[in-house]
This record gives structure tokens, C-alpha cells and sequence, in this order.
């Protein structure tokens, strides 16, 4: 467990610190950070699978300004290697992946207003320097948020994998339902969340909903010829 924490937390810090500090490279997406955390752990298709899944449900955030909003870079990273130390795939694996991705978004978009609350503190308490345009300021103040950012995303990971890593494997150890029929309600689930997300940036388009519907037309279309 500890030889897979470290990596994780590590790699969990960074994706996190993308989402909104640094450098914003789209590295924090899902199927960028679940897969990654896949190819940690020697399963990296795993990690793009889930990835993919969990991509589907993001789409449903907008990250606009202050709002408090889903942290989707570290939780994936949890989901996908909760999701990558199964490589055979059985019954509910995916389920409890992706259980544990969401609730760890939950807690990281509480812990990201914690530091906006530590930021505006410090920005308060650098006020003059601020004020007077010190550039040394400044630069302190922006590395001091996103050292600390770095930090509450490798701690969000940390604990988040470390708690509920052992809860899925418990609960993929009783598991009942068939494995593709669990898998389909995932796949079903987060397809719905995607098109409804989709469909409230474009339904007032005019147009724009049958170009969609005839590109997921062409989509299926190829997915079943393969």
C-alpha cells in the first residue's frame, strides 16, 4: 500500500494544482489523470477505461469563477487506481471506482474553498505590499497558494486512496451483480450525464441538436461495425 501511496499522492498533487493554480494544461481532465494513475500502477488501459467514464461526468461541471465546483484531478487519480489494481476487471470494480472518484470530488471542491479562505488571509495580511506593487510580494503570495495547493491535492489523495482502497476491495469481494451489467449502469449513468450537459449548451442552437444527434448516429454506427 505504501509503495503505491507515494506515486499517487504525488502524481494526485500535481493534477490537482492544475485544475486551477498551475498550469492549467488540461492534465487534472479525467481520462488524462485516471489513466495516468493506471500507468502507475502498470494498467494504464484500466485507467484510460475508467477515465473515460468518469470524462463523461465531468462534462456536467463549469468550473466559473468562485463557485464551488468538483476537483476532478485528484479524485481521478483515486478512482483510476482503485479501478487498476483489479486488471482482470470483476464484478463491481468499476462501480466502487468510480464511487470513490465522485465522493473524493465532494471533499476536493470543500477543500479547494479552504484555500481560497487561506489565500484571501494571506493576501490580507500582505496587504501593504500589495497596495505598494512589491513585486517580491507578489511573488511570495503566488507561491505560497500554490505550494499550498500542491499540498492539499497530495493529502486529498493520500487519505482519500488510503480510506477507500480497502473499502473497495471489501466491497468487490461480496459483490453480486453480474460484472457487464454492473459495468453497463456505470457506462448508461454517465453517458446521461454527458448528454444532458451537452444538451444545455447547444438545445437553444438552432440546428445544433441534429448535427448532435447525427454524429452520435455515426458514432454508434461505427462502434457496432468494429
Amino acid at each position: 500500500m505504501i509503495l503505491e501511496l507515494i506515486p499517487l499522492a504525488l502524481l494526485g498533487g500535481v493534477l490537482g494544482l492544475d485544475v486551477v493554480s498551475f498550469p492549467q494544461a488540461m492534465i487534472s481532465r479525467p481520462i488524462v489523470a485516471a489513466t495516468l494513475a493506471g500507468g502507475l500502477l502498470g494498467q494504464a488501459p484500466s485507467g484510460m477505461l475508467i477515465g473515460a467514464a468518469l470524462e463523461l461526468i465531468a462534462l456536467e461541471t463549469l468550473p466559473f469563477g468562485a463557485s464551488r465546483y468538483p476537483e476532478w484531478g485528484s479524485a481521478s487519480v483515486v478512482g483510476g487506481a482503485i479501478f487498476a489494481t483489479h486488471p482482470t476487471h470483476p464484478a463491481g470494480a468499476m462501480t466502487v471506482g468510480m464511487l470513490a472518484a465522485l465522493a473524493t470530488t465532494w471533499i476536493g471542491g470543500w477543500t479547494m474553498v479552504k484555500l481560497r479562505q487561506f489565500n484571501a488571509r494571506l493576501a490580507a495580511h500582505w496587504r501593504e505590499g500589495l497596495e505598494a506593487g512589491s513585486r517580491g510580494t507578489v511573488t511570495e503570495l503566488q507561491l505560497t497558494g500554490m505550494t499550498a495547493d500542491l499540498l492539499r491535492g497530495v493529502l486529498l489523495t493520500a487519505i482519500a486512496y488510503a480510506t477507500l482502497a480497502p473499502l473497495a476491495n471489501a466491497c468487490i469481494g461480496v459483490w453480486s451483480m453480474d460484472a457487464r451489467l454492473s459495468r453497463a449502469l456505470i457506462v448508461t449513468t454517465a453517458a446521461s450525464v454527458a448528454g444532458g450537459a451537452a444538451w444545455k449548451l447547444f438545445h437553444s442552437t438552432a440546428g445544433a441538436r441534429w448535427f448532435f444527434v447525427g454524429g452520435l448516429a455515426i458514432g454508434l454506427f461505427v462502434l457496432i461495425a468494429q
